[in-house]
């Protein structure tokens, strides 16, 4: 059942690859847990007290709250699959609450950081992909999974546009600034994909898809130079987009469609302006962005 509950994720949701083995590794946590107490790996027929005992068994071996709620949400999309296709007619997960934490505070670059990155970093880049990586990330907002599966087609550099494929196969045109398209361009003129990555716009120095951990290591490595903030991810340059043109005066609105956001809310967190003073388009309230285009 959890091979075809993965198979509806894929196929049916469209999630991506990404997401759908972060679902199967929560739900080989819990068989291996229900086969080392339980005697069986067969999860379908648990219950409330074995899940319950499972959340007991994370939190013992300092297991995060974040993580166990992950995989109680996990727990409850299975058993929902498993109602809807008339296996089960209560789920045992349905009364599991999620644990109560305060999330730790995201602290966005400021945009004195990301200017002395500009002016004292860049200079001496001598990888156009390096920095190609950190310019897209900050200005335009994209998950590094996003930027790692960007397909060469969806990049228009005589348009200044980008178009990004998000969650479920959710796809957004994302406007971008004529420096980054130059940018973008010189990195184009050192690219030499492999023949089976060629689709993928940024390609790594040996010709394949670039991975999501080269990505992490790139952005903190220059990130360390500018700052001393202890988080250096690439989230935290799609948090310091948001914040940074939220401050300048964007549209909550068109930050939402550009971050690929589903509900206003998400966005929301990236602000405590009032909403009713986010009256200028993305292009006029970026740092690096045109004063004069229009989103």
């Amino acid at each position: 059942m959890v091979n075809k509950f993965l198979e509806y994720l894929q196929y049916e949701k469209r999630y991506s690859v990404h997401t759908v083995t972060s679902y199967r590794k929560d739900l080989e946590d819990f068989m291996m847990f229900c086969l080392r107490t339980e005697g069986t790996e067969n999860i379908t027929g648990a219950d409330k007290k074995v899940i319950r005992n499972f959340i007991v068994d994370l939190s013992e071996n300092n297991i995060s709250k974040r993580s166990i709620n992950r995989k109680i949400s996990s727990l409850r999309s299975f058993y929902l699959f498993l109602m809807k296709i008339g296996e089960i007619k209560v789920s045992p997960a349905a009364s599991i609450q999620s644990l109560k934490f305060y999330a730790e505070k995201q602290i966005p670059m400021s945009a004195e950081e990301m200017q002395n990155l500009n002016d004292h970093v860049f200079g001496q880049v001598q990888d156009p992909l390096e920095k190609a990586i950190l310019e897209v990330l900050y200005q335009t907002g994209i998950r590094k999974s996003e930027l790692c599966g960007m397909m060469f087609e969806n990049v228009d550099i005589s348009g200044n546009e980008l178009k990004i494929e998000g969650k479920g196969k959710k796809e957004r045109m994302i406007p971008i600034a004529p420096a980054l398209s130059d940018l973008l361009r010189r990195y184009m003129e050192i690219r030499k994909p492999q023949a089976e990555h060629q689709l993928y716009f940024f390609v790594n120095g040996k010709g394949k898809k670039l991975n999501e951990k080269f990505v992490y290591i790139v952005v903190n490595k220059y990130l360390s130079l500018v700052t001393t903030k202890e988080k250096r991810s690439p989230h935290i340059l799609r948090h310091s987009f948001a914040t940074h043109v939220l401050e300048n005066g964007a549209e909550i609105s068109k930050v939402k469609k550009i971050l690929g956001h589903s509900s206003l809310a998400s966005t929301q967190v990236y602000t405590s302006a009032n909403i009713e003073q986010l009256k200028k388009v993305f292009n006029q309230a970026h740092p690096r962005a045109s004063k004069k285009e229009e989103l």
